[in-house]
């Protein structure tokens, strides 16, 4: 690989529960003058998934649980919200005034349970994940006819700033095991795991942005694999190898 392109999909509409998000892209592939290729992966941020799901909760349908209003006065919070992370959760790792970190059902730990407010267009909702985002990926690559990755923004324990990571894939190795491969000088990699889907998200979350850009969805090209497809599930390190916990 010596030369990688990225290129937001312009003009994509807003998404709305129920859309068929396929055809929305596919759509504004034609009207770019953007064929897909051999190579090319489409990351698409989860919020347009999320929406086209219907994952969008109103807040003022939500009865939160004792639990709940004590860990919303405590993390200063609305209780609502608070139950719907919860519910979205397996655990709570951390909480202070104005931070909770919970791992989420599925086994990322995260800030929220990645349940968010901004951007929806809809006053008092609130939008969960995908339910099963490495099945969302699959779904979207069958209908593309290309790799599919799907990102959110994560922040870091041990750094500062969010990044763009992989919630879902499909069609490319999400964990890429480089271990027994020749160095430049021929010796073999030992520990060398690449977190493939994760470095493409972060690419593309330049161009997604985190605020006002209205660009949920980038074409990658160039990118080159020789490695089977493995969903965004195996970036998640097992409880065992977890030295943080």
């Amino acid at each position: 690989m010596q030369r990688l392109e990225l290129q937001a999909l312009p003009g994509l509409p807003m998404v709305r529960a129920g859309d068929d998000l396929a055809a929305l892209i596919e759509a504004g592939l034609t009207r770019a003058g953007l064929p897909l290729d051999g190579g090319d992966v489409l990351v698409l941020a989860q919020k347009v998934v999320s929406k086209a799901e219907g994952r969008s909760v109103a807040l003022a349908s939500v009865t939160p649980s004792a639990e709940a209003r004590a860990l919303a006065e405590r993390v200063q919070k609305d209780a609502r919200f608070v139950e719907l992370v919860l519910s979205e959760s397996r655990r709570v790792v951390r909480a202070r005034p104005g931070l909770l970190i919970v791992q989420h059902r599925l086994g990322f730990v995260m800030a929220n349970a990645g349940i968010d407010q901004s951007n929806l267009g809809e006053e008092g909702h609130a939008l969960l994940l995908p339910r099963d985002p490495d099945g969302s990926a699959a779904a979207l690559s069958a209908r593309l006819g290309c790799p599919v990755v799907i990102t959110d923004s994560f922040g870091r324990a041990w750094r500062r700033g969010t990044v763009g990571v992989a919630i879902g894939a499909a069609g490319l190795p999400a964990l890429w095991d480089l271990r027994g491969r020749p160095d430049l000088f021929g010796r073999r990699l030992q520990v060398s795991i690449s977190g493939f889907a994760d470095e493409i998200a972060a690419a593309a979350s330049l161009l997604q942005g985190q605020g006002a850009e209205g660009q949920p969805v980038v074409l990658v090209r160039g990118l080159e694999w020789d490695a089977a497809p493995n969903p965004a599930a195996e970036l998640l390190r097992p409880d065992a190898e977890d030295l943080f916990r």
